[in-house]
């Protein structure tokens, strides 16, 4: 061998014809299975293939390449180890020059053959499959560094490369599951073992992938894991794609989430099982692509998911209908449950990434959401829920929100109106008005998470009546100008929905809890003088609508509203540290713990709680009365006038969106108050002569139906927007109009009419007017009949 080494380097020339001449010796020998010459052949070559380094090694490596294809054809384990071992040398070789014309195809295809190796020998068939996986790694070492790397990352290459490295790692998975968690490997360990040799190979293919070759790399596992039955259970698909994301580089990782997203459509219709380890999978790999760059795929992964959670409540829903009797309500029930661990698994993994997003993606992704949220009686919505019914409908509310409360999770805006734009408020309050207690407590829980900025919504847990409340800590600073504005032009808005929901008749102790956990809050982060008055007023006519129930509620629900104010009161009393207003409060639970503790949220909340049967008969003093908190209140500085005015919520067109009785139909007085802008013509003057022409354009209200429309809107508008100095200012001088207007209507005289025809005649001193046809007419302010 030194003088065929010497021999060849001095005359390189003559290797073409020194490998020719060894690759014709050795097919010999193997087809004669002459061994020991084979042996003696293969390592005379791998001598001179590390000996020599010049152009005109070209020939010769045909030459070795063709022998070592030769080794790896024939049946011999030994052959093929042995060539498996002469390829990996020369795969660490590197070349001068690129080759434009060789390609591995044979052994790319001989190698992933050989790591699905059967033989009966359990030793052999391990050494033939690590020697199959060696022979890929130097597959891929080789062509990776050649000039013409791309063609290893070509499909038919991938898809035998890739299924070949996972079998192996799956065996030895399956092996470890039943024999218990492996040891930390060593080196020899890594060399003898397959599942880590095949997954360390796979590790290096990933980390040498390109922007464009990557997909080529991922989809082969889609195959494998579908083949092989793996996404449930998914532990090995998790595994997978943990190692993948670690091993691709950071900018590629939205790369892996389309495609994760692509293959949980391409199986929307596979079992539920299936589709929850496709999402689990999800959950993972958008674990690890949150800590680095996501890319521009934020949109898309919630709207897949969005899309996914749909369709599993329609999936939910179809099986809900479609089950019988007997063995069929089984099978309906157990895909029931499977469809909720799949809807478990898209919230979970919505909420995580989600709470991995910077806050102005966050913002926009709530946002989205809340758009996806169907509401009765609006197409606003961008979901398609028309194959779903009203039990499907609200089991994707309910999705929806949880999926919202998920994302809103740990989410710290400087100001509220940040974490509480308009555009996101308004959609938010509509299901806080539905007739489902598990609606408006997911609305409600929302709003905790974007209203507590200082973690103080554990310390409120609960409702109770609170000894001191300096023991709870609460940190709070100083309301910022931005905060009060948001108040002034949206706490009516609030306070309605709290005042509504309280009056709820499904409500349950959780409800009471939640709506005492937000008076609070706002106390606590956007109250200033103004707006605690506010909520006093608010909790004054929450236990004004228990005593007088004009909803029809039930005793539990109104001792509940008592308890609420109780704990309310009490709490915000100890805030404001009003010493005489904090007595009054005190002096009202002591009475109420001695004579009706129903009226206090620790008794009314326990089991078996003996209820009243009216309220009517209590003594005053078990009640929160505005005169004494208005006096104890005035003594300290506080603005209250306006504790002396009944709170009444606003009127909105959400009532009838929300599948409830209007207010409207409650309410049978309304103060109009027109804005500066409406013509004066509009408006009938003081001294406007009643004529025949009048009385007919009052008793003819088709032609008003649109002017009326317009009217309730600005009024409403002006109620939302106007402020509170404003609009009493205009109430006082409306009252002031109407008085003057009575004092001239109630100056006429009427009389009956003369005759059974139905007509009436007005006369107004002595005057006469033309008798009219009608039993109603309408003046401005007054009906007379």
């Amino acid at each position: 061998m030194e003088k065929l080494t010497f021999y060849a380097v001095s005359a390189p020339e003559k290797l073409d014809r020194i490998g020719s001449y060894l690759a014709e010796r050795l097919s010999r020998d193997v087809v004669r299975h002459r061994s020991g010459y084979v042996l003696i052949a293969m390592e005379a070559l791998d001598q001179l293939l590390m000996a020599c380094h010049s152009q005109s090694i070209k020939p010769f490596v045909e030459s070795f390449l063709h022998m070592v294809a030769k080794l790896l054809e024939s049946g011999e384990p030994k052959l093929q180890v042995l060539g498996t071992n002469s390829f990996v040398k020369f795969a660490n070789i590197e070349e001068d020059t690129p080759s434009y014309h060789r390609r591995y195809d044979f052994f790319v295809s001989r190698f992933s053959a050989m790591c699905h190796s059967c033989h009966s020998d359990p030793e052999i068939r391990t050494e033939i499959r690590i020697a199959g996986i060696r022979g890929i790694q130097g597959v891929v070492r080789k062509t990776v560094n050649d000039e013409l790397r791309a063609t290893i990352w070509e499909p038919q290459h991938m898809d035998k490369i890739v299924p070949s490295l996972l079998f192996n790692m799956q065996k030895i998975e399956e092996v470890d599951s039943r024999i218990g968690p492996p040891s930390s490997p060593s080196a020899t360990d890594k060399e003898e073992n397959p599942a880590m040799l095949a997954e360390n190979c796979f590790r290096e293919l990933l980390g040498r992938a390109t922007f464009g070759n990557m997909n080529n790399a991922v989809r082969p596992v889609f195959a494998h894991l579908d083949h092989h039955k793996l996404w449930d259970p998914n532990e090995f698909a998790v595994h997978c794609f943990k190692i993948i994301m670690y091993s691709i580089q950071a900018q590629y990782s939205h790369h892996v989430i389309q495609e994760i997203l692509g293959h949980l459509d391409a199986c929307k219709k596979d079992s539920p099982r299936v589709r929850a380890g496709i999402i689990q999978v999800l959950l993972e790999a958008v674990a690890i692509a949150a800590k680095g760059s996501i890319g521009p795929t934020v949109l898309e992964v919630f709207n897949t998911l969005l899309k996914h959670l749909r369709l599993s409540v329609e999936f939910e829903a179809n099986d809900l209908q479609g089950g019988s009797v007997g063995s069929v309500t089984l099978n309906a029930s157990s895909k029931d449950n499977d469809e909720k661990i799949v809807q478990n698994a898209i919230i979970q993994t919505i909420g995580f990434f989600g709470s991995n997003l910077p806050d102005y993606q966050r913002s926009e992704i709530m946002m989205f959401i809340m758009g996806k949220v169907p509401v009765f009686g609006t197409s606003t919505h961008t979901l398609d829920i028309s194959q779903l019914g009203d039990l499907g409908t609200r089991r994707i509310q309910i999705m929806l929100l949880r999926s919202l409360l998920m994302v809103t999770s740990g989410y710290k805006a400087k100001t509220i109106v940040t974490a509480l734009p308009g555009s996101f408020l308004d959609p938010l309050l509509s299901p806080s008005l539905m007739e489902d207690y598990e609606l408006r407590q997911l609305v409600l829980e929302v709003m905790h998470n974007l209203m507590d900025r200082h973690d103080n919504r554990a310390k409120l847990r609960g409702i109770r009546i609170i000894p001191d409340v300096a023991d709870l800590k609460i940190k709070r600073e100083k309301i910022c100008r931005q905060d009060t504005s948001f108040m002034k032009k949206n706490g009516q808005q609030l306070y309605r929905h709290i005042y509504l929901g309280c009056k709820e008749e499904d409500n349950v102790q959780k409800n009471y809890e939640l709506l005492y956990t937000s008076l609070a809050l706002i106390t606590i982060e956007l109250a200033n003088e103004e707006v605690v008055i506010d909520l006093i007023r608010l909790a004054i006519a929450l236990q004004d609508s228990a005593i007088i129930n004009e909803d029809n509620l039930s005793m539990f629900h109104r001792c509940g509203i008592m308890a609420l104010v109780a704990a309310y009161l009490n709490f915000v009393s100890q805030m404001i540290a009003v010493p005489a207003f904090c007595q009054h409060v005190s002096k009202v639970i002591e009475i109420r713990t001695m004579e009706a503790p129903y009226f206090l949220p620790e008794h009314i909340f326990r089991d078996k709680c003996l209820l009243p049967k009216s309220l009517e008969k209590h003594d005053k003093n078990l009640y929160f009365l505005t005169n004494k908190i208005a006096e104890s209140l005035g003594g300290s500085g506080y603005s209250v006038e306006r504790l002396s005015v009944p709170y009444v919520p606003q009127v909105t067109d959400e009532d009838r969106l929300s599948r409830r009785k209007s207010i409207v139909d409650t309410v049978s007085i309304q103060v109009d108050i027109l804005p500066n802008t409406i013509p004066s013509d509009d408006v009938v003057s003081n001294t406007e002569e009643i004529t025949f022409e009048t009385l007919k354009k009052a008793i003819d209200t088709n032609g008003m139906e649109e002017q009326e429309k317009e009217k309730r809107r600005l009024v409403i508008e002006k109620f939302q927007k106007a402020p509170f100095e404003e609009i009493a200012a205009q109430c006082e001088s409306k009252a002031n109009l109407l008085h003057d207007r009575l004092a001239q209507i109630l100056e006429l005289t009427i009389r009956p009419p003369p005759s059974p025809s139905g007509t009436l005649t007005i006369t107004s001193g002595h005057a006469q007017y033309q008798s009219v046809p009608v039993y109603e007419m309408k003046f401005p302010d007054l009906c007379v009949y």
